[in-house]
């Protein structure tokens, strides 16, 4: 009797254990095992980071303006030169010589100015000679016309004194009219001389862009000819030979390419760490002064105004960040990085930026109802909406062990760290991995929380 109560006994141990284990294994098969973070409360700071070139703020390309050989180069990479100091001279022998017949011409034409006007000043004086002997033989003309009349004198001496006015006033038409030549010859003389000295500006201003000189005071930066090269100017759609760059390196500037997805939160006055790939482990300050307008399509370098067509290529901002205490072995050209401050937020409440996914609110009413957990998410009521858009969120470890996807507001975005507005409390604990278990996670799916992996990474 005992041997068989304790065999009812053993056996119905037995089967409670048998339910208990298949209970236990039919829970464990819809277990998700998760990686978990805590909801906290830090400052965050959003940056935006993007590569370019080190650039002075002032230089300038210096072109050839005409074609020639150059002759002397007096400055070398990296010399320091003064506004107005020589920099290069091309061959100059034809223009120097246009230039020096000009001036003989000029000399030559105001010489025939000046005979000109002595021409004029003897015509004019012979004219004032004529006119005033035309004068006295009209009086005598008139006086011996009244004497004939009274019949005082001869016919023939009247005759003679009509034929001296007629002459004098002959004679003086003729000398107003050589003061008229005179003048019109000197009016030529002085046209001539005007257009002389046209051709010889225009010619001078030949011969000075055979000599180049810095415009301002700086360094020169680069030299790509070399003396007895010969250079060319630019034409239409061929850009001509360029000499020397001088280039003012008091204010150096990086000048970046950012990205179009993130140039909206760039604003000039912006902090700024620029880094230089040939001074590594050196970190400069900087704010941003340029914001560029256009955007640059990133396989052509080409600003999109230059394109007459669209691109659905990716595309670039320029943003110039000048240091605020730039090195003096800085050189154009280096590479850099720039590390945008866009935003600051301080004690806010953070997340893990891989802890965010979205989902589908019609996916998460029908998850809902199954599991009767639909007081966290808000979920629309209308039939009619049968594809909604995907909303933001985070899936919350709750008491129970379920995953409970509560809907939030995102605000600051950091390397690693995004803020939270509203949505968690501090101390919520969230899931934040796998990738690929975020991915098709339900809500209302029971999970189980293992951090040892990443405790292995973080140590």
């Amino acid at each position: 009797m005992n041997a068989k109560k304790i065999a009812i006994i053993a056996g119905i141990i037995v089967l409670l254990g048998a339910i208990v284990g298949f209970t236990v294994n039919q829970s464990q098969k819809n277990v998700v095992t998760v990686q978990t973070g805590k909801v906290a409360k830090q400052d965050i700071t959003s940056t935006v980071t993007a590569s370019g070139e080190i650039k002075p703020k002032t230089y300038v390309n210096i072109g050839a303006n005409a074609m020639g050989r150059i002759t002397k180069l007096y400055v070398k990479e990296g010399d320091k030169v003064k506004r107005g100091q020589v920099l290069a001279t091309l061959e100059n022998v034809q223009s120097e010589a246009d230039v020096n017949a000009m001036k003989a011409q000029l000399a030559s034409n105001q010489t025939d100015s000046i005979a000109d006007e002595a021409a004029l000043k003897t015509a004019m004086a012979q004219s004032k000679s004529s006119a005033a002997d035309l004068a006295r033989a009209q009086l005598d003309y008139q006086r011996a016309e009244g004497l004939l009349k009274d019949q005082l004198i001869a016919k023939q001496d009247f005759d003679a004194k009509k034929a001296a006015y007629e002459v004098a006033e002959a004679v003086a038409a003729q000398d107003q009219a050589r003061v008229a030549q005179a003048r019109a010859n000197l009016d030529s003389a002085q046209g001539h001389i005007n257009q002389t000295k046209a051709q010889l500006t225009r010619q001078m201003d030949v011969l000075s862009k055979t000599v180049y000189t810095a415009p301002f005071d700086g360094t020169v930066t680069n030299i790509p000819v070399h003396e007895d090269e010969t250079v060319v100017m630019g034409i239409q759609n061929a850009p001509g030979s360029t000499l020397m760059t001088v280039s003012d390196m008091h204010v150096i500037t990086a000048e970046v390419q950012v990205d179009e997805t993130d140039i909206i939160n760039v604003k000039l006055g912006q902090p700024t760490e620029v880094t230089i790939d040939a001074l590594p482990g050196q970190t400069f300050k900087g704010k941003v002064t340029e914001i560029g307008d256009n955007a640059i399509v990133r396989s052509t370098g080409v600003s999109t105004a230059q394109t007459t067509g669209s691109s659905q290529e990716a595309k670039d901002f320029k943003v110039v960040v000048t240091l605020d205490n730039p090195p003096d072995n800085l050189r154009p050209g280096l590479s850099a990085t720039a590390k945008i401050t866009t935003g600051t937020a301080q004690n806010v409440m953070t997340i893990p930026i891989q802890a965010l996914t979205m989902r589908n609110p019609n996916d998460l009413e029908q998850q809902d109802k199954k599991t009767k957990q639909a007081k966290t998410v808000p979920v629309s009521t209308n039939p009619a909406k049968k594809y909604a858009e995907d909303i933001q969120g985070v899936f919350v470890v709750t008491k129970a062990h379920k995953a409970e996807f509560h809907k939030v507001e995102t605000g600051l975005s950091g390397s690693t760290e995004i803020e939270i507005k509203n949505g968690l409390e501090p101390g919520d604990e969230i899931i934040t991995g796998s990738y690929k278990v975020l991915k098709t996670l339900r809500n209302g799916s029971g999970v189980k929380v293992d951090n040892s992996q990443m405790n292995k990474m973080e140590s």
